[in-house]
């Protein structure tokens, strides 16, 4: 079912009615309730083509985050945009997708199944209605929706002339928070996060940088105790990112230990595994 919420309405989130341009109306659907939209919100934004490691980041910020008690608002793009999403998800925590398109469209649609998800536990928010086609200039837009919604913006990843970008831009011009996870300085990925903290912005480097800005504590984790495999597995991997094979051959652990190993410290989620990589989870 499809709700509308016009500005008027004392419902409709104040933040995003305080932005410069805020839209008429709001189109959505999902099974949270309307002040879901009124609740301390973060977005975690970033590139599409975004690497392994920015991946892993973004699904851990939203995770963290959302276990913190923030919901985590993003575009539902592929790449960094979903990888936050599904943190929160993780985390049993709602969140927030803003379309460029129509409310009736899962966009891309390769996200489809993850549209339904975020409906089970959030929102799908769009300022177009049904039957609204997605085109290029409506994407600029929508990221003034989701920085007006959040108190902070968190960019993760992003190139020079990256979307990302322009929802930060929103974000300062109404005087929002605005964070950035550092990047190496020979990736285009990272030029234009790099480049956000040369002008000032927070660096992102755990989820506790983020919760700074809204006086919360992380979520304290119940660490389990670990076999010696596992925990030379871990200690090696907060060193940097490995395969399997070259953790064996570092660690000095048998190969099939070493399986088991990892599969316990990703159920335990101390570690992320992406082509074939992993790394701990930050």
């Amino acid at each position: 079912m499809t709700i509308r919420l016009r500005r008027p309405d004392p419902r409709f989130p104040q933040l995003l009615a305080a932005i410069h341009d805020p839209p008429l109306a709001l189109f959505m659907r999902g099974e949270a309730e309307l002040e879901l939209l009124a609740a301390p919100a973060v977005a975690v934004v970033g590139a599409r083509s975004c690497s392994s490691y920015g991946r892993s980041v973004a699904r851990s910020l939203g995770r963290d985050l959302a276990e913190a008690g923030l919901v985590v608002v993003s575009g539902m793009a592929r790449g960094i945009d979903g990888e936050a999403h599904r943190g929160a998800l993780d985390a049993a925590g709602p969140t927030v997708a803003v379309l460029g398109c129509g409310i009736d469209r899962d966009y891309p649609a390769a996200h489809a199944e993850l549209a339904r998800r975020i409906c089970e536990r959030g929102l799908v928010v769009s300022e177009y209605e049904p039957g609204v086609e997605p085109a290029p200039w409506r994407f600029p837009a929508r990221n003034r929706i989701i920085a007006g919604l959040c108190a902070a913006t968190v960019v993760v990843e992003a190139r020079e002339r990256s979307g990302a970008l322009i929802t930060a831009d929103f974000a300062l011009e109404e005087g929002r928070e605005v964070l950035a996870v550092p990047g190496e300085i020979t990736s285009s990925l990272s030029a234009g996060t790099n480049a956000l903290l040369r002008l000032g912005a927070t660096p992102v480097t755990r989820a506790e940088d983020v919760l700074e800005v809204f006086g919360l504590v992380a979520a304290s984790p119940a660490v389990p105790e670990l076999p010696p495999a596992a925990q030379a597995l871990l200690e090696r991997l907060r060193d940097g990112a490995l395969t399997a094979d070259e953790l064996v051959r570092v660690a000095n652990v048998d190969a099939a230990e070493a399986s088991a190993a990892l599969l316990e410290l990703e159920l335990a989620r101390l570690v992320l595994q992406e082509d074939g990589v992993y790394r701990a989870a930050i």
